[in-house]
C-alpha cells in the first residue's frame, strides 16, 4: 500500500540546523522528500520562488525575525504551509489565526498527520 503522503515535496524554512535535519529524517521516513531548506526569510522567499514543492513547513521564529513575510508569499500562491513553533500561537494581527500549527518539539506521527490534514484541504 502506497503512503498517502509519498512523493510530497517539502519545503523546510527553520534556522536551526538540527532540527531541520531531523525535520528532513521525518519526512523520508514518512515517504516525503525534503525540496529544500532556507534559514532566513530571504532564502525561504528565493526557494519559494525557484523550487518545486508542494507545502511549506515554517518554523515560525527566525533569529531575528518571523516567517509571515514567507506565509503571505505562499498564501498568494496558493502553497499550503503549516507554521512550527514553540510558543503558544502567532502574533496578533498576523493575519494567520486559521493558519495550520504544530507545536515544537514534534513527533513523527504529528507531523505525519498535520501533513495529510493540510495536503487535503
Amino acid at each position: 500500500m502506497t503512503q498517502p503522503l509519498s512523493g510530497t515535496r517539502v519545503l523546510i524554512v527553520e534556522d536551526d540546523a538540527i532540527i531541520a535535519i531531523n525535520a528532513s529524517d521525518m519526512l523520508e521516513e514518512i515517504g516525503c522528500r525534503t525540496a529544500a531548506i532556507a534559514a532566513t526569510v530571504d532564502e525561504a522567499l528565493k526557494r519559494a520562488g525557484d523550487t518545486e514543492f508542494d507545502i511549506a513547513l515554517l518554523d515560525l521564529n527566525l533569529k531575528d525575525e518571523d516567517s509571515l513575510p514567507v506565509a503571505r508569499r505562499l498564501r498568494d500562491d496558493g502553497k499550503p504551509f503549516i507554521f512550527a513553533t514553540g510558543y503558544t500561537g502567532l502574533p496578533s494581527g498576523s493575519g494567520f489565526t486559521d493558519a495550520m500549527m504544530i507545536s515544537k518539539p514534534y513527533r513523527i506521527d504529528q507531523l505525519a498527520a498535520m501533513l495529510a490534514r493540510a495536503m487535503a484541504d
